[in-house]
Formats: structure tokens, sequence, C-alpha cells
């Protein structure tokens, strides 16, 4: 069923030109933050034909999808009638799995997803939470696509010096994720393969060999094992950059200190919960609280994401105070274990 058969071409004429019309994933890409996942590149074409890149993740199409159910389906309305309408599905949820196999298949069911919610009546497409999920933010016109499969380096002739395969000198990396090359000029990778490194081809992609074969590859496929002695002027300084936080493991055997880096701003707000899930994972304990220290040094344990807000607001008070490299976070993290009631100081 066409778009026109389900609005009517004058319903459609009426549509403001900056209205998204057509949606579709062009790559998955791997954010590194405090939870490592995977965020959906998706092209936009407007009535307009402006097109644009967004990035969302699958929780953010969940949220969409119990938002219109909650105004729209029949199912989810306490009286259904003339604004009701029969949504599309979404695919499901899972929980256990490759984080990249997961988000790779999930590509053709969001494809269809997105095509038949925009080809939804126009009183439905002009939904405000429809509309602000397709619009692009300062957030999304600000990143710039890495290893964007449509967005490949542009074929070049190159002098390939066949290295000497000295495992312990030469520059390498190991393949985290199996890459298919779309052409001759790229490598076919398999995950655990030691690939050795040649050069830097721009800042998303190298050339390597592997298995007695040389091409390119994008580099968010691989970790860098030893690097390249020297990084490509063309494109110095357009590497990741990453974030610090400091966080504290506090028992009864001592304080072990950890640096974190990641990928995201220094001014974000992460939720209680990604926060718990990464300390966890990094001090390799189960039951833990998180706290931080207020200005007078006493410790406050958090519990939600209004905690965390508190927290940030009232290290961001103490910067002028404390000297932080420029690439930490203003606030730390003290993990502690949850029965352990003995670090919080109480009145008599």
């Amino acid at each position: 069923m066409s778009m026109q058969q389900l609005r009517g071409e004058s319903d459609f004429d009426q549509l403001p030109h900056n209205i998204p019309i057509s949606a579709a994933i062009a790559d998955i890409e791997e954010k590194k933050g405090f939870i490592d996942y995977f965020v959906f590149v998706i092209e936009v074409k407007t009535k307009g034909g402006s097109k644009y890149l967004i990035y969302r993740r699958y929780r953010e199409f969940f949220n969409l999808h119990q938002i219109l159910e909650s105004k729209y389906s029949p199912e989810g309305t306490e009286k259904p009638g003339s604004n009701t309408y029969i949504l599309p599905s979404i695919p499901g949820k899972v929980f256990i799995g490759n984080k990249q196999e997961i988000a790779e298949s999930r590509i053709p069911e969001l494809n269809t997803y997105m095509k038949r919610l925009l080809s939804l009546p126009t009183w439905l497409l002009l939904d405000e939470a429809l509309r602000m999920f397709f619009y692009q933010t300062d957030q999304d016109s600000q990143h710039k696509p890495r290893a964007l499969r449509r967005l490949r380096p542009p074929t070049r002739k190159v002098k390939t010096v066949k290295p000497k395969m000295d495992i312990f000198s030469s520059p390498r990396a190991e393949v985290m994720f199996d890459f298919r090359g779309n052409n001759k000029t790229e490598l076919n990778l398999k995950r655990g393969e030691v690939i050795f490194l040649l050069q830097r081809v721009n800042a998303d992609w190298l050339e390597g060999t592997v298995n007695n074969q040389t091409g390119i590859f994008p580099q968010s496929f691989v970790k860098i094992i030893k690097p390249l002695p020297e990084s490509d002027p063309e494109v110095e300084g357009e590497g990741n950059t990453y974030s610090c936080l400091r966080c504290f493991l506090l028992t009864q055997s001592g304080v072990d200190t950890r640096d974190v880096c990641v990928q995201e701003d220094l001014t974000i707000q992460p939720t209680y919960k990604d926060l718990l899930s990464r300390m966890r994972n990094i001090f390799k304990k189960d039951d833990i609280a998180l706290n931080y220290r207020d200005p007078d040094g006493d410790l406050i344990r958090i519990l939600d994401d209004e905690d965390i807000r508190l927290m940030i607001k009232e290290s961001r008070g103490q910067q002028d105070k404390v000297k932080r490299p420029v690439n930490q976070f203003p606030w730390e993290l003290y993990v502690t274990l949850a029965s352990d009631l003995s670090v919080y100081k109480t009145e008599a």
C-alpha cells in the first residue's frame, strides 16, 4: 500500500516541507560510554528534498513506540475512536548475545518499521514525539560518521611494502568483529585474527595485511595492539577523544582507585543504571552501592537519577577548588559494598 493510498494526495500536499517522509539505516556505530552500545545511523529524507543523518539507539525506537501506542493504539487507549490507529510492530528486546550481531540483525526489521511508520495518516505523522524522533538535533549534526559504509574512503593506489611478520615488533591489531569488504580493496576480517598494520588511510580506515592479503578496513572493527609509529598529518587530531572518570572502591582492606575512559562529553548526566552496571563490571562485584562526597566531605549514597543530578550539580560548584585534568569529569564515584554502612557519618 503506497503512502498516497493511506493519506490521500491532498493531505500529503499539506504536509510541511521539513516533515520526514522516508528513513533508512545506513550503518551501525559502536558508542563507548559508561555502557558500551551500538547506535543506528539513519539517513532521513524530508518532503522538501533535504537529507540528513540521525543517530538513535534501539531503546529510543522502543520508547517512541510505547508513546505512540499509549496515544493511538486501540488497545492502548481507554476510549477507542477516530484518533486510534493500528501501528506497525517493532522488533522486541533482546537481552543476551553479541551486541553488534543483535544490532545488525535488527536493521531490516527497523527499516520496515520506519517505512510503515512514515506511511501513516497525516494526523498521526504530525505527532510531536514522532517528528522529534526523526528530526536532526544539534548533537546529530555535530556527529562525525565513523566507518559509515556508504562513505568509505575513495579508492586510491598505494605503494604497499610487504612487512616482515615480526609478531613482537610490527604494528598490529586484533579483529574484534567480523567484517566483509565491499570490493577488492577492502579486506575480509574474522574475529580473533591478527592483522599487521601498514599505514593509515584516513581518520577511520587503516591499511593492513592478513592471511597474505593486503587491503583497507575500518579501525572501529579492530583493537590496536601496537599502533603505527607515526600518525598521518592529514588526519592528526581527528581521532577519538576520551573523558576520564575517577572512581574508588572502598573496602576494609583499602582503596582501589581506577580511571575509566569513556567517549562521553564532560557535560553528560549518565543514568544511575548505566553507572551501576559499569562499576559492577570494573570492580567485578555485584552487591555494591554508588556514592559521592558532598562539599563537607561526607559520603552520600546514590539511589536514582535524581541523586546523580545532585552529585553533578554539587561537584560543578566545587570545580574552582579542585584541580583536575581538562578531560576529567568534575565528579567522582565512591563504590562501597551495599551492606557496609560504616562508611557513612551518623549522628550519635
